[in-house]
């Protein structure tokens, strides 16, 4: 996995990431640190990615056991260490998962897999946040 980051220019602390893949993601910083708060934190893409990533693991692992996932939201409430490094000491993942007869028990399953065993993001941030999880049915 490959990306570079460059930095936007002198008027700023805006970046523009170029993925591996080919994908453009700008990021900057809040003005009391010198950006424009013209795009995510580089910690809040973090987060993001983290969001992403076990969302991704919870639907596959769905639709790999033939449920009928329709929708699959996680809601993510990170803090962070009041000193440097500020890295996330505390993370709470809500997960609303909607469908047709989905089991609390199965999901809560594909949550605790994401977590413990495929979602890289997680499993890293897990080294210095408490993670927490919560699931929410929705029948449609």
């Amino acid at each position: 996995m490959e990306c570079t980051i460059d930095w936007m220019g002198k008027d700023g602390m805006s970046f523009a990431a170029t993925t591996g893949s080919g994908h453009l993601v700008t990021m900057d910083g809040a003005p009391d640190g010198g950006g424009r708060n013209l795009a995510p934190r580089p910690m809040e893409m973090v987060l993001l990615g983290t969001g992403g990533c076990t969302a991704y693991d919870v639907v596959l692992i769905l639709k790999r056991g033939r449920h009928d996932v329709r929708n699959c939201r996680v809601q993510l409430k990170a803090d962070r260490a009041d000193s440097d490094p500020k890295v996330f000491t505390r993370i709470h993942m809500h997960f609303i998962v909607e469908g047709r007869d989905l089991a609390l028990p199965v999901v809560e399953r594909a949550v605790k897999l994401s977590h413990e065993k495929y979602c890289s993001a997680s499993i890293m941030l897990a080294k210095t946040a408490e993670i927490t999880t919560s699931v929410e049915l929705v029948e449609v």
